[in-house]
């Protein structure tokens, strides 16, 4: 079983390079100050990785996860059309799932990091698979006014997706590189906006900001953070709301919020941490603080809940998140995945989660 699995790993890997290898050129990005000798940088540089701990990471992943990992009864899930999206008010978030959000703004629509595939992966018959089916799928989407896109890890920037949104997203809006392998996918350049920290545009009568994240990025084996990671700042008027992408806690939070905030609704990733990764995904210690520094109203967290991307127990994000914000009288909510919530009047929502577990 374990030799199965190493040819399964290795044939991913396999499948990642050929595929990359294949699909675009890289390009340099020299005017950015994010940008050195060829590479994307951090503001602090991220701790090495030895190679026998990384070999110990895969290797915990795949041949000795501990239980609870996986949710032992089906998710909930809120079905959603196009009549129960019409009808929702302005300014709706639904959870599709992970760090999937379709918000409604001024009667249009938004989604950010849409993933919608069986497995965030390079190949469908491998890699982490979900939890729960989407509780609506592209075809049954309305017009998309754009796509925000934080950074191209197989669980944020899905290839299927993307082409699928193609034909009804009218904007997709990405960090530097992540639109040239939009571009190199057949996504139409004038379609494409790429911005660098701290560049805004204006979309459909929103405006939008690239701000910093301490994160990296790659698809493949000679990619490596030759794309930028992002998180975003969206202002409709005076209405603010903050989505981190993928991050580790860091002093950029506080100048996001010095900058921007106060946030009527912050969508936090608290899912899929570890010790051992702390520094570019937060624990939910860190998420919380994250939320003050940013001076946020309201707490979603996300990242959580549709992959297995992690070895803590299924339900922990949910349950020491919210445990914090009690202890701190943070205002958090956690809306079931298809379920709508009123980002303008948001409400705590049910702990839904520990109905999919067992103790």
């Amino acid at each position: 079983m374990k030799r199965l699995l190493l040819v399964l790993l290795l044939g991913i890997l396999a499948v990642t390079a050929y595929t990359f290898c294949r699909s675009w050129s890289l390009p340099d990005f020299p005017d950015s100050p994010q940008y050195r000798e060829g590479k994307f940088r951090n503001g602090l540089p991220r701790p090495p990785m030895s190679l026998r701990d990384g070999v110990q990471i895969w290797w915990n992943f795949l041949v000795s996860k501990p239980k609870g990992t996986v949710p032992e009864r089906p998710i909930p899930v809120l079905p959603l059309d196009r009549a129960a999206l019409d009808a929702a008010p302005d300014r709706s978030l639904f959870r599709i799932g992970h760090s999937t959000l379709l918000l409604k703004l001024r009667g249009q629509y938004w989604l950010t990091d849409p993933v919608f595939s069986e497995r965030a992966s390079p190949v469908q018959w491998a890699g982490p698979a979900r939890f729960h089916a989407p509780p609506i799928s592209i075809d049954d989407l309305p017009p998309i006014a754009g796509v925000i896109l934080s950074h191209n890890h197989y669980d944020h920037l899905d290839h299927d997706a993307v082409l699928k949104l193609d034909g009804k997203t009218a904007r997709f809006i990405a960090p530097l590189g992540v639109g040239d392998q939009l571009i190199a996918w057949g996504i139409d350049a004038a379609k494409v906006e790429q911005l660098d920290w701290w560049q805004s545009t204006e979309a459909a009568g929103l405006r939008l900001t690239a701000t910093p994240a301490q994160h990296f990025s790659g698809r493949g084996l000679g990619d490596g953070d030759r794309s930028l990671w992002a998180s975003w700042v969206l202002q409709d008027d005076d209405f603010r709301l903050f989505f981190s992408g993928d991050t580790g806690y860091f002093d950029g939070f506080k100048a996001i919020g010095e900058k921007y905030g106060p946030f009527d609704l912050t969508m936090i990733e608290t899912g899929a941490y570890d010790p051992r990764w702390a520094f570019v995904h937060m624990q939910p210690e860190q998420t919380l603080q994250a939320h003050l520094d940013l001076r946020g109203k309201w707490l979603l967290p996300i990242h959580n809940g549709t992959f297995d991307l992690a070895l803590h127990r299924w339900e922990q994000p949910f349950e020491r998140i919210t445990a914090l914000a009690a202890e701190h009288g943070v205002e958090v909510t956690t809306p079931r995945m298809g379920e709508a919530l009123d980002m303008a009047a948001p409400v705590h929502g049910t702990r839904w989660w520990q109905d999919v577990v067992t103790r």
